[in-house]
């Protein structure tokens, strides 16, 4: 079968613990970088996953694949709230955070067995602007973009 894969690759001025907890288990952090919507879960392997949008709804659930703190985190990952995503089922999304002198390297592998697939059209746009608030925020301590969508002129 053909596969979908999107992949980005930072370098974040941090330590692996911090990014780990900006990723995982700080959802106050979380909603500063991702546009207001927060992840809830164990974050332990077999523990359910969602994300939730500012208003409570769900957009994504799935489960947690693998969890290995501060290293690396595999989600089992299915849209919930548009139908043509929703159908595509179940992707996968790998997040590998590497000492790399001063900094950390993460690398985020996200993939569905289809193509072409709209899902991994759609995380390719959002992934590199939620990460880019993420290094910002980590780096900076404010987040370089405060929508995702801005408006055609605005800035």
């Amino acid at each position: 079968m053909a596969r979908s894969t999107f992949v980005y690759v930072t370098y974040i001025r941090t330590t692996p613990e911090r990014l780990w907890s900006a990723l995982t288990v700080d959802s106050e952090f979380m909603k500063q970088y991702w546009f207001g919507v927060h992840c809830e879960s164990e974050w332990t392997a077999g523990s359910p996953w969602k994300m939730l949008a500012p208003d409570g709804q769900v957009l994504d659930a799935g489960d947690i694949i693998e969890a290995e703190p501060p290293r690396r985190l595999v989600i089992r990952w299915r849209h919930q709230k548009m139908p043509e995503l929703q159908a595509e089922g179940e992707s996968r999304c790998s997040l590998e955070l590497e000492p790399s002198g001063t900094a950390i390297k993460l690398s985020i592998t996200h993939t569905i067995e289809r193509e072409p697939s709209k899902l991994i059209e759609a995380v390719s746009g959002g992934w590199p602007k939620i990460i880019s608030n993420l290094k910002s925020l980590l780096e900076t301590g404010s987040a370089v973009l405060a929508d995702a969508y801005p408006k055609a002129g605005s800035r």
